[in-house]
């Protein structure tokens, strides 16, 4: 009987609902009466009725919803454990984006920082390069302009020609040979040369120098860039050759006293 119970059960029950099942117990409906007798007595064995195994849907519910409910709770547990994971692996990521993108900011503002820093550098020498090559080219201006300066022999000849030389920066008129023969004439060379006999003397304005110009004269028609004396050689020529060009067109065109 109780085999038989048990194949029915087997037939009946799912694996599931066995594996939910077990441990219930031995189903002990069926159990032997065993009574011992003293002596030659006999011993009487009795069957015990035979009863069949009761179970319920109801139980077998309880017992598929009680594992249902585990492995959906084991389930549910695992989710979240995995979405835990899955969220703590997006913070990190998005941490070390984080730290990555301030390592690249900062490395880029550095990075700008230095070329900036190159930059101005670069400039400065630059500009101190070019001061450097103005004042070379300025030194050099100067060094050719001393090297080109034009000398005069300090005598009649180099007075001449000096004389000669402001004139025609002034455009003021006249030749060397004009220039001679009338220092010749009135001065016969000599730069200090004074007249105190003539009427400009007895006016108190005496002629003087190497065309013989009074104070007044010289004063009016005296020549820039000249010394102001009537006795400098170079600026008694200019003043009196600009005097000429203005009252005779040139000195050229004097040939007497004037």
């Amino acid at each position: 009987m109780l085999k038989n119970a048990k194949n029915r059960l087997s037939r009946t029950l799912t694996n599931r609902h066995k594996i939910a099942i077990a441990g219930v117990g031995t189903l002990g409906a069926a159990a032997l009466a065993l009574s011992a007798v003293p002596g030659n007595a006999q011993t009487t064995t009795a069957e015990a009725p035979t009863g069949k195994v009761a179970y319920s849907n109801e139980q077998i519910k309880d017992v598929k919803g009680s594992v249902t409910d585990r492995l959906a709770s084991a389930s549910v547990k695992a989710e979240d454990i995995a979405a835990k994971k899955a969220e703590q692996e997006a913070a990190a990521k998005k941490k070390a984006a984080a730290e990555a993108a301030a390592k690249k900011k900062a490395a880029d503002a550095a990075a700008k920082k230095k070329a900036a820093a190159a930059a101005a550098a670069k400039k400065k020498a630059e500009a101190e390069r070019k001061a450097k090559e103005a004042a070379s080219r300025s030194a050099k201006r100067v060094q050719v302009k001393q090297v080109a300066a034009k000398t005069y022999t300090n005598n009649l000849d180099g007075w001449i020609r000096e004389a000669l030389d402001i004139m025609k920066k002034h455009k003021i008129p006249g030749t060397y040979d004009g220039l001679h023969r009338n220092i010749m004439r009135e001065s016969s060379g000599n730069p200090n040369a004074i007249n105190n006999w003539d009427i400009n003397a007895q006016n108190g304005v005496p002629s003087i120098g190497l065309l013989q110009v009074i104070k007044p004269t010289f004063d009016a028609y005296h020549v820039p860039g000249t010394a102001f004396s009537q006795y400098d050689p170079v600026a008694n020529l200019t003043a009196a050759a600009n005097y000429a060009a203005d009252r005779y067109g040139s000195i050229d065109n004097v040939n007497s006293a004037y």
